[in-house]
């Protein structure tokens, strides 16, 4: 634990030593104020990926991977997640507590205000190619937002941020589903204010001009808790993306288009894609779940157990826990068997008694049920993505918006190993060796085959 005490680093050679404050958190791990180690030494510490490195203070999201636990500014995600609604989380992550019913009954008709697009920006998805990804569309859009919204934009001014805020939020959803709409070529379909957060997503995704869409309950209950569930994550991938540009006071509407890039990853946001798509290759090949298992042990064929394993939780994620349950209910409510759920569930089973996961500290993640229950939801694979960052979305706010607001704020700039060649001199053309590195041919045909 960290006290009152300061840190010593001693450099053995020189016997010299250098003196750190330690800052202590309200839970968790303490930190190493080593902000000021260049200024004091000439060195930088490495630590690819930030793996031990506390990037920022922040009172938003906790987790502790050892022990499976996630909260929301305190409140544990499983009761969250099990007893309120999306935007009650939202209400929660931006401003720092549960709201009274009439806060409530207030942010509820605030949002159900802007979700509208402006109808100059459905002319941007004409231009995307009809098998675009949704993700592709929605980093575009997103951006764009910023192009039409002048009146907002000051966000050092704490009004304009959360006008920005509310618009972002209210009509992600809306682009999301126009995103898909036009995917699939069927005409976009407007929001619905008298409908709630999840029924909206549903309504606008599902029906169309000629059929009016039935929204399942249990359907909107279930993706209103998917919402939940991602709405954040301390500091991820993403989400450190979305830090990094507002750092350099770039405007919401671009930030969280950086974010939404980096949410597609496959290692990110995509994973629940995979999730399905190994499932599928399971079936496909009618492969026995245990053999499946073993081949992911044998390292030559370098098959990877997706939806297994977190860079955070060592044990039990507590959103895949809640998910799983989701997901079973469903599939008892719909009175059908689901046999991607039954190889799910035999995957884990095998993987958990398994001293080879065991060891390495593997455990089901939020992908690896989320996959199987949108699927059951009829929700397309192309659309698993978009639904997270529907769902992030509000954390991807409540950080930016922390960081702004925080006193030590500054641009972020993280320093480097260098390991490259230097002082090297300069050569003419003539002088130089050939040392191809592709076959230009053959990109110039690709590249004209392409366009």
């Amino acid at each position: 634990m960290i006290d009152e005490k300061r840190f010593k680093l001693v450099d053995t050679k020189t016997g010299k030593e250098y003196e750190f404050d330690g800052i202590k958190g309200s839970i968790g791990p303490d930190v190493i104020n080593i902000s000021s180690l260049y200024k004091k030494t000439g060195l930088f510490t490495y630590d690819p990926g930030f793996t031990s490195t506390a990037a920022c203070n922040s009172k938003i999201t906790y987790i502790d991977g050892e022990k499976g636990i996630l909260q929301y500014r305190g409140y544990p995600i499983e009761e969250l997640a099990n007893s309120s609604s999306h935007l009650e989380v939202c209400y929660l992550l931006m401003h720092g507590e549960l709201p009274s019913e009439s806060d409530k009954n207030e942010f509820e008709e605030i949002i159900k205000n802007h979700t509208l697009l402006n109808e100059q920006i459905i002319q941007f998805y004409r231009g995307f190619r009809r098998d675009a990804h949704p993700m592709a569309m929605m980093i575009g859009i997103v951006g764009a937002l910023s192009s039409f919204y002048h009146d907002s934009l000051n966000i050092e001014d704490p009004e304009h941020r959360m006008i920005a805020s509310h618009r972002i939020l209210a009509k992600m959803p809306t682009i999301a589903a126009m995103a898909y709409k036009y995917s699939v070529g069927q005409p976009f379909v407007y929001p619905v204010n008298k409908l709630n957060y999840a029924d909206n997503f549903l309504h606008m995704c599902f029906a169309t001009p000629t059929k009016e869409y039935e929204i399942n309950p249990l359907f909107s209950k279930i993706m209103d808790q998917i919402f939940i569930l991602h709405a954040d994550h301390e500091q991820n991938a993403s989400t450190s993306t979305v830090r990094t540009a507002g750092s350099s006071l770039a405007n919401p509407y671009a930030c969280l288009s950086a974010g939404i890039s980096s949410l597609w990853g496959k290692s990110h946001g995509g994973a629940n894609e995979a999730v399905i798509d190994m499932i599928d290759e399971i079936v496909l090949n009618d492969l026995k779940p245990k053999d499946f298992i073993e081949e992911v042990k044998n390292k030559k064929n370098k098959i990877r157990l997706m939806g297994f394993g977190h860079r955070v939780y060592k044990s039990y994620d507590p959103r895949a826990k809640v998910l799983k349950k989701s997901t079973e209910d469903l599939f008892k409510d719909l009175k059908i068997k689901s046999k991607e759920l039954e190889i799910a569930k035999e995957i884990e089973e095998l993987a958990l008694n398994d001293t080879y996961f065991k060891e390495k500290n593997l455990y089901p993640n939020v992908d690896f049920y989320s996959g199987i229950l949108l699927k059951a939801l009829d929700i397309p694979t192309t659309m698993f993505t978009p639904i997270f960052a529907v769902g992030r979305t509000v954390g991807w706010l409540s950080q930016w918006k922390e960081m702004i607001e925080d006193e030590e704020f500054k641009i972020t700039r993280p320093r480097q190993l260098f390991t490259g060649n230097k002082d090297k001199s300069y050569k003419k053309v003539p002088d130089r060796e050939k040392k191809s590195i592709f076959n230009l041919l053959w990109l110039k045909k690709t590249f004209l085959n392409n366009q």
